[in-house]
């Protein structure tokens, strides 16, 4: 299904998907800015999508965004469970880290210096230093990979005047992939253009 990415007063075609079924969702006052949370097969994880309204910028929530918030935007008892009407966009981010000066800041300079480098519970050789460090993250969602986001052909009755909700993540916005017995977030990220 393609679709528009609103990003500022730029636009941009996007293959969008839809999947209409029951999902929490929520509403973010102070920040003007919809939260929902699509569960992921084995519901022991899930995405929660921080989505601001059209005329609210990313940077607002960006802003207020601290652990705390966070968990309260998106407590579970916060949201109704109710059917969506949900358009997402396919994505696909990749992205890697040299992590070298990050860790030397945090203290962890012996293990880059050949003279101190001990990693004699790994190795037989002595004072092997560590070269390189590198992070490298990839997420993508698709029909395939996220059953919330799943394709689904919908058939509407003309005559029914209820109005479902709709969240349709067409501008910028932040997910968060959440262990659900933990409630700890193991990835997050920002999309703001295909």
């Amino acid at each position: 299904m393609p679709g528009c990415l609103k990003r500022l007063k730029e636009k941009k075609t996007v293959q969008m998907m839809f999947k209409k079924a029951k999902f929490n969702m929520g509403y973010i006052d102070e920040v003007h800015t919809q939260v929902l949370e699509l569960p992921y097969e084995q519901e022991e994880l899930r995405m929660l999508v921080l989505l601001p309204d059209e005329d609210t910028d990313l940077a607002v929530v960006e802003e207020a965004l601290t652990y705390e918030n966070f968990r309260a935007w998106t407590n579970p008892e916060k949201m109704t469970k109710s059917k969506v009407q949900v358009f997402f966009p396919r994505i696909k981010l990749e992205t890697s880290y040299d992590l070298e000066s990050f860790l030397r800041r945090l203290g962890m300079t012996d293990a880059f210096e050949e003279a101190k480098a001990d990693f004699s519970g790994m190795s037989t050789k002595k004072n092997v230093p560590v070269s390189k460090v590198t992070h490298k993250c990839f997420v993508e969602v698709n029909e395939e990979g996220t059953e919330a986001a799943e394709t689904t052909a919908v058939v509407r009755n003309s005559r029914c005047c209820h109005m479902e909700p709709r969240f349709c993540a067409d501008r910028p916005f932040l997910f968060f992939i959440v262990h659900h017995e933990t409630n700890c977030v193991v990835f997050c990220g920002r999309f703001s253009s295909p």
